[in-house]
């Protein structure tokens, strides 16, 4: 096996000291001449050298990673807003580690300490359900963090999310205005803090319009129950005796089942009922009729993410909660022209 390049190598072919390639190397070239900084920078890359980043962490106590937990790899928000954080941190030196719970709490936490135990300079988190725990566990350690996307009000901590309240009035503020006054919201069973948001956000509306938000309007998802459960929730839907219904799904992956069994139904969108997905998939694109949805600002999101939790590493006193404003993407699902 070839040899590693060291910094010794180079200091002998430049005919300098190992101290001034070390300086230019790890970016205090002004502590050299222009000149020199210049040779030495040319015969590294002609020797191919390449940092030893462990002996760099040991030294600088950083390793210049950032650990990813996300909540499952298959999401369209997921792969948007990986791609975001991977191109900010690379813009501040910065790789990062990816890793997915697929929503379960024994694989979150396993992958909180596998990331610790890397050695991250600080973690971004999507939090699971029933995960308080944890992340209370985690602001007694020594670890920067922030969480994305999902927070916990009671627990203070740092944390990029979107404002779902106002996003569920907006989205029944535009169903109101197109004239329905029936108007269900789908939702999983969840403790999470940004679903129920969501349907907050939603029976506030309603009642702000005067329509009605009870049982036979506001459905719940068991994800242990989904299919049944979803079936149930439209059945029960369309059943009403009312003019033309409409649904707001709290996600994709509660539209993409649900438009699939309307459709099964026979039910034709927009004709016979109107539907709104909080959240974009591609698989949108395979149905008859384009889905007006929410669109997440996952660019803004991932870069603030990164922005806060350097912040947050360089000052443990940081403390900042951000809300973004979610986009609205006109489809045809709810009648539109």
């Amino acid at each position: 096996m070839k040899r590693k390049v060291s910094l010794k190598d180079i200091a002998t072919e430049a005919n300098v000291s190992a101290a001034a390639v070390s300086y230019v190397l790890n970016g205090q070239e002004h502590r050299v001449s222009p000149d020199m900084a210049h040779r030495i920078k040319t015969i590294a890359r002609k020797l191919n050298y390449r940092p030893h980043h462990i002996a760099r962490s040991l030294k600088t106590r950083r390793t210049n990673t950032i650990g990813l937990v996300v909540a499952n790899i298959s999401y369209r928000f997921t792969t948007g807003i990986t791609r975001a954080i991977e191109a900010e941190a690379k813009k501040h030196n910065y790789s990062v580690l990816i890793g997915s719970s697929d929503e379960e709490l024994p694989k979150f936490n396993d992958l909180i300490n596998v990331l610790v135990d890397r050695d991250v300079d600080g973690l971004i988190l999507l939090p699971v359900d029933q995960s308080e725990k944890e992340i209370k566990e985690l602001i007694k350690s020594d670890t920067p963090f922030i969480l994305m996307d999902r927070y916990f009000p009671d627990i203070p901590t740092s944390y990029i999310a979107l404002d779902n309240y106002r996003a569920a009035q907006e989205y029944v503020d535009y169903l109101a205005a197109l004239g329905h006054s029936n108007v269900a919201f789908i939702n999983y069973d969840a403790s999470m803090y940004h679903l129920r948001e969501r349907t907050r956000g939603y029976v506030d509306a309603m009642k702000r319009h005067k329509l009605p938000a009870n049982a036979k309007w506001n459905k719940t998802i068991r994800r242990e129950m989904f299919d049944d459960d979803m079936r149930k929730a439209i059945d029960q839907v369309c059943a009403q005796p009312s003019e033309k219904p409409a649904i707001i799904f709290a996600s994709d992956t509660l539209a993409i089942k649900g438009i699939r069994y309307l459709n099964e139904l026979g039910k034709r969108i927009p004709e016979d009922i109107s539907v709104i997905s909080f959240d974009e998939s591609e698989a949108f694109e395979l149905f008859n009729c384009p889905v007006t949805h929410g669109r997440q600002p996952l660019e803004e999101m991932g870069r603030m993410a990164v922005q806060t939790l350097i912040d947050v590493m360089e000052n443990e006193n940081v403390n900042r909660q951000v809300l973004l404003r979610s986009g609205f993407v006109k489809g045809g699902s709810c009648g539109e022209r």
